[in-house]
């Protein structure tokens, strides 16, 4: 498995397999970031996404849909989507860290969980949900 770093990154595949981009740890950004690179369009998370996500699966027990949505278009209750958004998640809300790029939560971290170990992703061509391991 690569690094997670700028000149090793994480090499991903979103859940119903039809796009690639990479992610990689920018400890040094203010906050730390999660970089997301889908083709040309660059996305920044809080590096806590990674724990915190995974925590809050682990609370739900099951399934959760991934319910990724653009930061202009609402996200479905209950999905991994709206917790990342949420007023009440560890951040406060928003854990995409640069406006008008600040969705697509539930599209791009739930990859990365699952390539670091963390949960089980379904593959299906839409609404996929996650599970925590």
């Amino acid at each position: 498995m690569s690094a997670g770093t700028k000149d090793d990154p994480w090499q991903l595949t979103t859940a119903p397999g039809s796009s690639e981009y990479t992610m990689y740890r920018d400890e040094a950004a203010d906050p730390p970031a999660l970089v997301c690179q889908v083709g040309s369009t660059t996305l920044t998370y809080h590096v806590a996404a990674i724990e915190d996500l995974h925590a809050w699966l682990k609370e739900q027990g099951d399934w959760v849909p991934l319910g990724a949505a653009d930061e202009s278009k609402p996200a479905a209750d209950g999905t991994v989507e709206a917790w990342g958004r949420a007023e009440s998640n560890p951040v406060g809300g928003w854990y995409g860290l640069r406006k008008g790029y600040r969705g697509r939560f539930g599209m791009y971290l739930p990859p990365l969980l699952e390539q670091l170990g963390l949960v089980e992703l379904t593959h299906d061509a839409r609404n996929n949900s996650v599970k925590a391991l």
